[in-house]
């Protein structure tokens, strides 16, 4: 990820419009700022899964991840799993290894892809 040059700026989240992602079980709520030029977008999120969310995709995206609540169980394509709880972060770059996520209790998360 490039960070090219953009001005100072805080994010209150709670007015950040939410958008609803359903999993193949459970939903992810979304809140969503984009920073950077159109050649170079950085996508920053704060997302709230669903007790019982299972992602409906194997996702190939690189993120930078840092779970705030909850628990999150992320599996990669090789079998893997790791557990996140609050304080946790993982980091993988993009097309580097397919994961999909999913959580028992629910899970809140920061994201920067």
């Amino acid at each position: 990820m490039k960070m090219p040059p953009f001005s100072f700026g805080t994010t209150d989240w709670s007015k950040i419009e939410v958008t609803e992602h359903p999993g193949e079980t459970g939903k992810a709520y979304w809140r969503t700022q984009y920073f950077g030029g159109e050649d170079n977008k950085i996508r920053v999120r704060m997302v709230e899964y669903t007790p019982g969310y299972l992602a409906d995709h194997w996702c190939s995206k690189g993120h930078i991840l840092l779970c705030l609540e909850g628990q999150l169980e992320t599996t990669l394509k090789d079998g893997r799993t790791f557990t996140l709880k609050p304080g946790m972060s993982y980091q993988v770059g993009d097309s580097a290894e397919a994961h999909q996520s999913h959580t028992q209790s629910g899970a809140k998360l920061f994201i920067v892809d």
